[in-house]
């Protein structure tokens, strides 16, 4: 078997998800089609992570495994050619040892989050952003969400069905800043859980309102109870930006 690991971009808006489901069209499923259809092999795509219906990839990871060989510019310019009617691309290809997993290889994930703070309603990134009209604080912001950064008990900001078999993880950084008329919410982690990035925007953009502090923030943090947290953040301002191993 030859192995080959794939970075992909792709506009999660038209798609259920990452993952393949019988309740619509996905990206994994796109993918393994496109193999299929230059290949004749039936493969199944394992992804460094999983995201929702309407989130975003700038730098998404997966690989496959195919019996005959190809050399990797020829699987990556095929694959393209299949996906051509479709807002996914493969940004590059390579040829793995059988040693790589996409997810388990992984030692961390960065996530981004855009959020355009003005008030004039997104005519280019409609679904690209979360678009807030009031105006936000970035800077109290940034002040209470170091709070979350180092190794805790994230149970208040993941989602109910998560299925990972702990809540505790370690937020290497979160950081967040004003680029003009948005607000950028960059977050760094080994893993995530169901959830936790658009838990936390949503309950962080509490502090940009001024209706909550960074007390609050540690507050919630302490009641390890997804109901002391606030909303969950749109799907269309979130990015899986990279993968490093």
């Amino acid at each position: 078997m030859h192995r080959y690991r794939i970075t992909i971009e792709y506009d999660g808006g038209p798609f259920v998800g990452w993952q393949r489901q019988i309740n619509g069209p996905s990206v994994q499923q796109a993918i393994e089609d496109a193999i299929h259809a230059f290949s004749g092999e039936t493969v199944t795509l394992f992804g460094a992570g999983r995201t929702d219906a309407g989130v975003h990839a700038l730098g998404q990871v997966a690989h496959f495994d195919l019996e005959r060989y190809f050399p990797a510019h020829k699987v990556h310019g095929a694959v393209n050619a299949h996906l051509r009617d479709l807002p996914i691309v493969l940004r590059d290809v390579e040829a793995v040892d059988e040693n790589f997993h996409a997810r388990f290889s992984a030692r961390e994930r960065t996530y981004l989050y855009r959020i355009l703070n003005r008030p004039a309603r997104p005519a280019l990134d409609k679904g690209r952003v979360w678009w807030v009209p009031q105006p936000l604080d970035a800077a109290a912001m940034h002040a209470a969400a170091q709070t979350l950064t180092g190794k805790h008990d994230f149970t208040t900001f993941r989602a109910k069905f998560c299925q990972a078999k702990s809540p505790v993880k370690t937020l290497d950084t979160l950081d967040i800043a004003r680029r003009g008329e948005e607000i950028v919410v960059s977050v760094q982690a080994r893993s995530f859980l169901h959830h936790q990035v658009r838990n936390l925007v949503g309950t962080l953009k509490l502090v940009g309102e001024g209706k909550w502090t960074a007390q609050d923030i540690t507050a919630a943090l302490a009641a390890c109870d997804r109901a002391a947290g606030g909303p969950t953040a749109p799907a269309a301002g979130l990015y899986l930006v990279e993968v490093r191993y």
